[in-house]
């Protein structure tokens, strides 16, 4: 190290201004031999990096998700943005930094749930009461509402009693089948939610 005379002046004040730092933490009773020789664990420390894909529009962001192993069972400790993809460079829209979400939320719905009509409570149903509920609703509707000929005869074909909007989460497949499925039974009003 060099002497007290052989200092620059920008070594001195850096000196100085350590010290300065220093000084009031030594003075309050922190040990800092202690803090230095302790390691900080971080959350993802020996996490196995998992590239994908942001699965909410269809810009293709790329995420990077941190996963660990316990117990036989992965565990997802982080999602962030990939710095290295063209796409998005590391950055995130407001839904896509949340896309841990799907995964890890303590109010992620796992289970149909469904209200009766007049009533106030939400019930746990199986799949085959929803998908058959469903299947009836879009039935009657479509009956009700069907339209074989507009105001001046031309054949149309077209059910307006009922609307479609995908989800943000569909892949480009799911997007087009439902959107053929939708067509199919006459529905005019189709949009995306990644557009709205």
């Amino acid at each position: 190290m060099a002497s007290t005379a052989d200092l620059t002046r920008r070594q001195l004040l850096t000196a100085g201004a350590a010290g300065l730092a220093i000084a009031p933490l030594s003075a309050l009773g922190f040990d800092l031999h202690e803090a230095k020789k302790a390691q900080q664990r971080f959350r993802i420390a020996g996490a196995k990096e998992v590239h994908s894909v942001c699965p909410y529009c269809a810009v293709g962001c790329s995420l990077i998700a941190y996963t660990k192993e316990d117990g036989g069972k992965t565990q997802l400790l982080q999602i962030e943005g990939d710095p290295d993809s063209p796409v998005n460079e590391g950055t995130l829209c407001p839904k896509g930094a949340t896309s841990m979400q799907l995964a890890v939320s303590a109010r992620r719905v796992e289970k149909p749930l469904y209200r009766a009509p007049g009533t106030a409570q939400w019930q746990e149903k199986d799949w085959d009461f929803v998908l058959d509920k469903l299947a009836a609703n879009i039935k009657a509707t479509r009956d009700n509402t069907f339209v074989a000929q507009d105001a001046s005869g031309n054949v149309v074909n077209r059910t307006e009693g009922m609307a479609f909007a995908g989800g943000a989460a569909f892949s480009s497949e799911e997007g087009y089948f439902a959107t053929k499925l939708m067509r199919s039974l006459g529905t005019v009003y189709i949009e995306q939610q990644a557009r709205v």
